[in-house]
């Protein structure tokens, strides 16, 4: 994703970086719903749906009593901020 600087809004990169990028953030795409995608980690794992107006993720099990956590960043957001809130976890 070096053709866009990481201060760059998401919503200005082309869908084809915005893929490549979540797969060198580990992810991997549903085969059946392609803007659905999943990432774990070792601390814990997450859904992230690539929504029309913003990234919804959800993490599985991250919260008190075992419930998800869900949260939604607006592609308005820089990739950087959407890389670092999302990716260190719930």
């Amino acid at each position: 994703m070096s053709n866009l600087p990481p201060d760059t809004p998401l919503y200005s990169h082309p869908l084809p970086h915005i893929e490549q990028w979540l797969k060198e953030q580990g992810c991997q795409q549903d085969e059946t719903q392609l803007h659905c995608w999943r990432v774990q980690k070792p601390n814990w794992q997450a859904e992230l749906w690539l929504d029309i107006e913003q990234i919804v993720v959800r993490y599985i099990q991250a919260g008190e009593n075992g419930q998800d956590i869900q949260r939604a960043f607006k592609y308005s957001l820089s990739r950087e901020d959407i890389e670092q809130a999302v990716f260190s976890g719930p």
